[in-house]
């Protein structure tokens, strides 16, 4: 599917929050000191985060806002420094029970960000790939049946 796709069943079948204005972006990028890909972009202009499949507080799928994102590191063991997991891994989706998915901006691959398993058992010395980029994230989340789609993998 393609992330237009992708966006309009977000909005038709799930719970997506109001866009974000361009100066939110911004300021997100200023704050965080990296640019989000164009995919990650076109959800951000479209919604500024979304709970997939069950609204808050049973959502298994909670595509954070910008101003909810964070390094991983600090989202997870709850401090900022090099020993609790690297800088470039920011969660991107609670996946509740403190697990998270990540995006690792430290690895760019063709114009987007790929995302890792952020399970807090095992973070950081475990953090297996789950998807390319945001839309293949997306996609495989939505196609999922609200089930966390890597576990069964």
């Amino acid at each position: 599917m393609t992330m237009e796709e992708l966006l309009a069943e977000v909005s038709r079948v799930h719970h997506p929050h109001a866009p974000a204005a361009r100066a939110e972006i911004a300021a997100f990028e200023e704050r965080v000191g990296w640019r989000l890909d164009d995919e990650l972009r076109a959800f951000y202009q479209h919604c500024d985060g979304a709970e997939l499949f069950d609204p808050l507080p049973d959502a298994r799928y909670s595509i954070l806002s910008l101003a909810e994102i964070r390094r991983a590191r600090i989202a997870i063991r709850g401090r900022d420094e090099d020993s609790a997991g690297p800088a470039g891994w920011w969660a991107l989706v609670d996946v509740q029970d403190g697990d998270y998915a990540l995006l690792d901006v430290s690895a760019p691959r063709d114009g987007g960000y790929p995302l890792l398993d952020g399970w807090h058992e095992s973070y950081p010395l475990r953090c297996r790939p789950i998807a390319a980029s945001f839309r293949e994230f997306l996609e495989r989340a939505l196609s999922g049946g609200d089930k966390l789609y890597w576990l069964n993998e």
